[in-house]
């Protein structure tokens, strides 16, 4: 049988392992912390669940990509999924402009509520959208269509910034902000990020988001069974402290535990940064070194966890974008209410996010979580209560309505995920040097290669995406491809 070692149990390296054990590998995940997922996770305080990560999502529609792919992976009955409202999938509020927009799922439905909202601008908006959903069809992958191998050539535009792309189709200010919503979502730049991004983004949002019932773990778990079911195995606990290479080829993995691990082929779902740091100093050239440390990340996050009061807050099946909230932080924010089994008219918990720069947290970059200092849990009360106040513009009874809140910040996400100053998503691609953040799944290393969000492109869907593409790099060009469309054409 072959074997493959997978250094890290995020979203990447335990969907990479699944679709590598249903080609007959024998995989062993091996994760630093005692609960697998990464981004999946969920945690538990005073009995109640609250999700890490993967708040909302898109490609779980009829014939969207990533129920293809699950629906392969034969996990589709394991996980519980609710599709947010049809016609107010995503709610953005311009707090400056004091108005909330209701954007409804689907292509024709989204285009007529915007050209309804700003009529002004109605041939303007649909010659936009047709242009994300054209500059989607660029990437292959993302409609798991086959490819000859050869580099593509892409549009300008698709390779431009989002600012070039917007500026070119809309004139309104107002209209320009409100499109430009999901920028928290992928820690956006609008003046260098890459249209694709936001094109690719953008269009799985239109044809409509999901949230898991329940704990999101129940992915992690659905995914570890497809690789245990094979005779693989997914160890937790179990951090791998250094990679071993001789002649330009690794010949095992050792862990903090002292336990060695040794397959024909390994993986790596962990940051590139700290690839390089457990790596054999002479696996990777200078020049290579030195390019991935010069990446800058994306913005990290600080997020409100809240529970609340027994029937105090009606439950709510989107998520809430509020934009220009203020001049100084937090100047966006999203939030979500996570469905339940039995879901009712009232929600149980809330989960808040905002953008926040690494600098924020500098002060205490050498602390490790439970251990930071007074002045740390000041810091973070603080700013949980700017979070707070922003929901009080929205709902003024809202403090009255929460049971506890609590708290996390850049320096919890970099420490849990391993993820460098916390990044959430991974490398910050720069349409004017595209170069600088791309990254190859195989390496100068023979049997290493690469998945997760700093490949291609974050979030459950792109690093989905991004584990087909590592995967085949050892199974076959367009092997997995091929099995996942006939897979899903012969279903009845």
């Amino acid at each position: 049988m072959k074997t493959c070692v997978i250094i890290g149990g995020g979203i990447g390296g335990l969907v990479t392992g699944a679709l590598l054990a249903k080609e007959g590998y024998q995989v062993t995940v091996l994760e630093k912390n005692t609960i697998i997922g990464g981004g999946l996770q969920t945690f538990k305080r005073h009995g109640v669940s609250f999700p890490t990560g993967m708040h909302i999502f898109g490609g779980f529609q009829e014939g969207g990509n990533l129920r293809k792919i699950f629906e392969y992976l034969g996990v589709m009955d394991e996980i519980s999924l609710r599709p947010t409202d049809e016609k107010a999938s995503d709610v953005v509020t311009l707090m400056n402009e004091g108005v909330t927009y209701q954007l409804p799922r689907g292509k024709e439905s989204y285009i007529a509520y915007l050209a309804e909202q700003f009529p002004a601008e109605k041939e303007h908006i649909k010659a936009y959208i047709n242009r994300l959903f054209e500059l989607s069809e660029e990437e292959d992958l993302f409609y798991l269509r086959e490819t000859n191998g050869d580099h593509l050539s892409h549009s300008d535009d698709f390779l431009g910034s989002v600012n070039e792309l917007r500026n070119r189709y809309i004139s309104d200010p107002k209209l320009k902000a409100l499109l430009g919503y999901l920028n928290p979502l992928f820690g956006g730049n609008p003046q260098t990020t890459p249209a694709y991004i936001h094109a690719l983004l953008n269009t799985l949002h239109i044809n409509g988001t999901y949230q898991f019932v329940g704990e999101s773990q129940q992915m992690a778990e659905a995914l570890t069974k497809v690789i245990e079911n094979a005779g693989g195995q997914v160890i937790a606990n179990e951090e791998v402290v250094k990679i071993e290479v001789e002649n330009r080829q690794v010949t095992g993995v050792l862990t903090s535990k002292g336990h060695r691990y040794q397959a024909e082929n390994y993986i790596s779902d962990v940051h590139p940064d700290m690839l390089l740091r457990i790596i054999d100093p002479q696996a990777f050239s200078t020049a290579f070194k030195t390019r991935i440390q010069s990446v800058p990340e994306t913005m990290s996050s600080f997020k409100v966890f809240v529970k609340f009061k027994e029937n105090a807050f009606s439950y709510q099946n989107h998520a809430h974008f509020c934009l220009s909230v203020n001049d100084d932080w937090p100047q966006s924010l999203m939030y979500v209410t996570p469905p339940v089994e039995r879901q009712g008219a009232f929600a149980e918990t809330m989960v808040i996010l905002s953008p926040m720069e690494f600098s924020r947290v500098k002060q205490w970059e050498n602390t490790r979580t439970g251990h930071r200092g007074e002045a740390y849990e000041q810091w973070k009360q603080k700013m949980t209560d700017k979070m707070l106040y922003v929901m009080e513009q929205l709902y003024p009874d809202f403090r009255e309505k929460v049971e506890f809140a609590l708290a996390s910040s850049p320096l919890t996400i970099r420490d849990y995920y391993g993820n460098k100053e916390g990044s959430n998503y991974g490398f910050q691609k720069d349409s004017n040097n595209l170069m600088l953040s791309q990254m190859s799944v195989a390496t100068k290393v023979k049997n290493l290669f690469l998945t997760g969000q700093n490949v291609n492109i974050h979030g459950l869907c792109g690093v989905s995406l991004t584990a087909i593409e590592t995967a085949e790099a050892l199974v076959g060009h367009n092997v997995i491809v091929r099995k996942i469309n006939k897979f899903c054409s012969d279903e009845p």
